[in-house]
């Protein structure tokens, strides 16, 4: 028999899904071939009824890329210079980096040592600070990091007293719950991404706003394709090109279709991995009422350098994210930071480390990535 402990241990397993929903995949795709409307064809208004369903959103619009669904929706609201927009230190670079396209500047909030999402003490002493800087506090943008909502029992009432707006950013957290409600309607609108490696991704990019304000879905419908109004050189606003492929629309059609069992696959793995690391290192923490979709699976580890060592040694593939807080890249160390500074995402930055994680992960591959960091941890 062949040595099935030799083989590699892919950190997100594409391949295992594609070979589940592979007819169904080369149907659609043969459909858009034959009916030849690759821009904005019929899939794109089925996937955005479909996944407004299943959220439970009034209005899906689909667009480009998750970072365009950030962007288009401070584009609608009007942000721009002299506007504060609170994001949390420790995220990827997107969250940031639309609010400087409008000219807004970003403030950096500090996230939770155990959920790693926005700290409400932390927002609150922001707006703060940016009303006495001479800024406008115009919005928040949480983001629900590693799959798990962001807070927003608590970060709601701050902004509602502050009277800002909330654009949720669920690029990892797309199929998620906060007490009993999907993630799609929290705050004014919320931004997914179906980037390839995201629990509900495509084959290429793409991206998605959830919203139940009619007037807003209206002008992001616009937004995206250059400013559109009743006819394409009718531009009522200054837009972008922003559309979702076809191809990618009717791929995601077949992914929704196995996306609910596919996210109790990943409670399971998850499960495995709390029982198994508990007492070598710390796991995630699951807020009361929240469910994570498991984008990935963040450990907490003083010996992160250790473990990488013995997973690299056991051909266990581990990742880092983020290794710097946004305040702390150049592109962004100009930008303000809320008083207090950000001391625990630059913690964070220096002990977390990223397992395997995949719908399709079994337990006797998991049992070997387990056993590496075991070993690492000490």
């Amino acid at each position: 028999m062949p040595d099935t402990a030799a083989k590699p241990i892919p950190f997100i397993d594409l391949q295992a899904q594609r070979a589940r929903i592979s007819g169904a995949i080369d149907t659609a795709i043969a459909r858009v071939m034959a009916h030849g409307q690759f821009i904005l064809g019929p899939e794109v208004a089925e996937l955005e009824r479909r996944l407004a369903a299943f959220c439970g959103a009034r209005h899906c619009v689909s667009c480009a890329n998750g970072t365009d669904a950030l962007g288009l929706v401070l584009m609608a609201m009007g942000v721009t210079a002299g506007d504060a927009v609170f994001v949390p230190d420790f995220t990827f670079v997107a969250t940031a980096e639309v609010v400087a396209w409008t000219g807004a500047t970003p403030v950096f909030v500090d996230v939770s040592p155990d959920t790693f999402n926005m700290d409400a003490a932390s927002l609150a002493r922001g707006i703060a600070w940016a009303k006495g800087a001479g800024l406008r506090p115009r919005a928040v943008i949480p983001v629900d990091l590693f799959g798990q909502p962001a807070d927003y029992r608590a970060l709601l009432p701050i902004v509602e007293e502050a009277r800002l707006f909330v654009l949720s950013d669920a690029a990892q957290s797309f199929g998620a719950s906060l007490g009993g409600a999907r993630v799609g309607r929290f705050g004014l609108a919320t931004a997914t991404s179906f980037f390839p490696a995201k629990p509900l991704g495509c084959y290429g990019d793409g991206g998605a706003i959830f919203t139940d304000d009619d007037e807003l879905a209206s002008i992001l419908r616009s937004l995206r394709v250059h400013g559109q109004g009743s006819d394409k050189y009718d531009n009522v606003r200054v837009g972008v090109n922003g559309r979702l492929d076809t191809m990618q629309a009717a791929i995601l059609i077949e992914k929704l279709e196995i996306f609910a069992d596919e996210i109790e696959r990943r409670q399971a793995v998850a499960a495995r991995y709390r029982s198994a690391l508990g007492n070598n290192v710390a796991t995630p923490y699951v807020m009361p009422g929240a469910q994570s979709v498991w984008a990935q699976y963040t450990i907490k580890t003083p010996r992160r350098d250790a473990v990488v060592a013995a997973c690299r040694a056991a051909g266990v593939p581990t990742a880092i994210y983020y290794p710097l807080p946004l305040s702390r890249q150049s592109g962004y160390r100009h930008h303000p930071s809320a008083p207090g500074g950000t001391p625990v995402s630059a913690r964070l930055s220096e002990e977390v480390l990223s397992l395997p994680m995949h719908p399709y992960l079994d337990e006797a591959t998991q049992e070997r990535v387990v056993a590496a960091v075991r070993v690492g941890a000490g």
